[in-house]
């Protein structure tokens, strides 16, 4: 069995990678989900471990000390990370496994997993960026402005990943990620012992 590619994703709050992600995992029974962890409270809608793992300052603080974590950051205000066991036993089992992640998580997983794939999803400018987080009325002004001012210091970190696309149009960006997942299928990395069942069956 092979083992399974991770992918991280990133991008800055209101590109719609969760849209994304959502038609991309439906389209694809082998790829799991990482839910990730984080401090911060629920939006409306959301379900604990399904959309994160709601975590008190404490219990996150307790995973860490336990080196349960594969990546963690402190990010507007609240940590977000991604728990360590559920990745590691995946990938073994042959599953690719997406990780929905910020940038600095993101590096952290690449130079601990330098087969990983990093994709970064842009929004079409800062002015849209602004529109949809304004549009989801739950946040206040101040919150939407920091998220601004850290959604250009994620953009501009987009330079560390491997691959780079836009959301633009919704079905566009969901063809574009899927061809980044069928590409990685064919990497030389992902193919070796391939070279070696076609020799053997001569």
């Amino acid at each position: 069995m092979n083992k399974g590619i991770l992918y991280v994703v990133s991008a800055p709050s209101g590109c719609g990678k969760g849209t994304i992600l959502e038609t991309v995992l439906k389209n694809n029974s082998n790829i799991f989900y990482s839910v990730s962890a984080t401090t911060r409270l629920p939006r409306e809608g959301e379900i604990d471990r399904v959309n994160y793992f709601f975590y008190s300052q404490k219990e996150f603080q307790k995973l860490i000390d336990e080196d349960g974590m594969l990546e963690y950051a402190f990010f507007c205000d609240n940590y977000y990370g991604t728990p360590k066991k559920q990745v590691e036993e995946k990938l073994a089992q042959g599953f690719d496994v997406i990780l929905e992640i910020e940038t600095n998580g993101a590096l952290q997983i690449k130079k601990n997993f330098p087969d990983a794939i990093l994709i970064f999803i842009l929004p079409p400018s800062i002015s849209e960026l602004r529109r949809r987080l304004n549009k989801r009325r739950t946040e206040t002004q101040e919150v939407i402005e920091k998220r601004l001012s850290e959604a250009k210091t994620e953009i501009m970190r987009a330079e560390n990943y491997d691959y780079i696309m836009m959301n633009e149009e919704l079905e566009k960006a969901i063809v574009d990620f899927e061809a980044i997942i069928a590409s990685t299928k064919l990497l030389r990395n992902n193919n070796l012992n391939k070279i070696e069942e076609v020799l053997n069956n001569a």
